[in-house]
C-alpha cells in the first residue's frame, strides 16, 4: 500500500463507524477537506487527484507562513499522500517530508491513521524536528472528521 512510512514519524489515529468509500468522501472537495483539516492552520488550495496539490499556511512570528505540496499518492479509498514543505525559502527544509492518511476497513467501520513523515531526510536535525511536530500535533483533525462522518 502507497508510501512507505518510516519510524522517524508523527502517527495518529482514530477509528470511524463507517465503511472507507464514506470516509473518502471527505478527502473530495476543498469544502470538505477544510471542514476537519483545516483546523489548527488554513487550507488554502487543494486539488484531489493523482495530479493535485495542497497549499496551506499558519501564523507565527507575525506573518503568514505557507507550506504544502504535490499529491504523490491518490489511492481512492485507501490511502493520500502529500509532499509537505515549507514555501518560504528561509523556513524550506533540503528536502520535503510527507503527511500520509492512510484508511483500513476493520470490523466496526473505518480505521484512519495520519501520519507526518520523511524527517530521517532531514540529516542532524532529523531529531529536533520530529520532536517538534511530534508535540505540535494533536489529534483534533481526526476527531473532527469522525464527528462529521458520524453525524451523517
Amino acid at each position: 500500500m502507497g508510501l512507505n512510512v518510516s519510524n522517524l514519524c508523527v502517527r495518529r489515529c482514530t477509528q470511524i463507524a463507517a465503511p472507507p468509500d464514506k470516509v473518502w468522501e471527505q478527502f473530495q472537495s476543498i469544502d470538505r477537506l477544510k471542514a476537519w483539516f483545516g483546523i489548527g492552520h488554513r487550507l488554502e488550495s487543494y486539488t484531489p487527484g493523482a495530479d493535485g496539490k495542497i497549499s496551506m499556511s499558519v501564523e507565527f512570528d507575525d506573518r503568514v507562513r505557507p507550506f504544502g505540496g504535490n499529491i504523490i499518492v491518490w489511492e481512492s479509498g485507501r490511502e493520500l499522500s502529500i509532499e509537505d514543505n515549507w514555501f518560504d525559502e528561509d523556513m524550506a527544509w533540503p528536502t520535503s517530508t510527507f503527511i500520509t492518511f492512510r484508511l483500513s476497513a476493520d470490523n466496526s467501520g473505518t480505521f484512519v491513521e495520519l501520519f507526518h513523515h520523511g524527517f530521517e531526510k532531514l540529516g542532524e536535525s532529523a531529531a529536533s524536528e520530529h520532536e517538534g511536530y511530534e508535540q505540535g500535533w494533536s489529534n483534533q483533525h481526526l476527531v473532527a472528521l469522525r464527528k462529521i462522518i458520524e453525524a451523517s
